[in-house]
């Protein structure tokens, strides 16, 4: 009988034991392979947005990709031109009308047009052609302005339909692209006459890239395209306000 329980407590102490062993090894494996995911996961999150960015571009292919980059570079060198050119030429308005009537009541014609002179923009210039009218007649004056207007808008308004042509241009290029890539992911699947999703993942991944930057092109062309339009119209309303403003105060010089 004493024998009976001595193998049955043996027996238990070996069970424990086993169990215990189980348990380590299960514990050691689980973090040997946590250890592995995160390590594997790591590069991942090591990724920037720039270098996710550079990562899925080089994935698209350097074709339509390179189209599409050439027309952000374009898009993005006359955007920023026009920016810095129709930011030199804003005019405090009031100031300078101010100056020319100031100018007009203590030395006349002369020291008006030396004021438009001394001062940059679409607005002084037009002051100065007015005034350089202004001995003959008001309508002479007013002729001058409007038409040195239009010319002046169109100083205003150079190259703005470039702009307008890349915003186009860049997604029907991904577009394009798209449909290329899909057309060459249905000629595999033709060529290995059967159906398997590693064959056109990749076709279908580069078509899908195609569409995204050149999407991502259109928009952020949109948005310096909306800036410059905003800009031109806002220069153009006080262009029109200090003509009419240069022609009231020269028929009180007149008079």
């Amino acid at each position: 009988m004493k024998r009976l329980f001595s193998i049955l407590a043996i027996t238990c102490l070996m069970a424990i034991g086993t169990v215990n062993a189980n348990a380590t090894t299960l514990t050691t494996a689980t973090a040997t392979i946590t250890t592995t995911l995160a390590q594997d996961d790591a590069p991942a999150e090591e990724l920037g947005f720039h270098q996710v960015l550079k990562k899925r571009f080089i994935e698209g292919g350097p074709g339509f990709m390179g189209i599409v980059l050439l027309c952000l570079i374009l898009g993005l060198a006359i955007a920023i031109e026009r920016i810095i050119f129709l930011n030199l030429s804003t005019t405090n308005t009031k100031k300078l009308t101010q100056n020319v009537e100031d100018a007009l009541n203590s030395g006349g014609i002369e020291a008006a047009k030396e004021v438009c002179r001394n001062t940059k923009g679409p607005v002084a210039s037009i002051f100065y052609q007015g005034l350089d009218r202004a001995d003959e007649d008001i309508d002479a004056a007013e002729k001058a302005v409007v038409a040195y207007g239009g010319v002046q808008m169109g100083q205003l308004e150079k190259n703005v339909s470039w702009i307008s042509l890349f915003i186009a241009l860049a997604p029907m290029l991904g577009f394009m692209g798209t449909v290329i890539g899909m057309i060459k992911a249905f000629d595999k699947i033709e060529a290995a006459g059967d159906m398997q999703p590693s064959l056109v993942a990749g076709g279908i991944k580069v078509a899908l890239l195609t569409t995204v930057f050149g999407l991502i092109v259109a928009i952020v062309l949109q948005i310096f395209y909306n800036y410059i339009i905003a800009k031109i119209d806002s220069i153009v309303n006080d262009m029109e306000d200090a003509s009419i403003t240069l022609m009231d105060l020269l028929v009180r010089h007149k008079k």
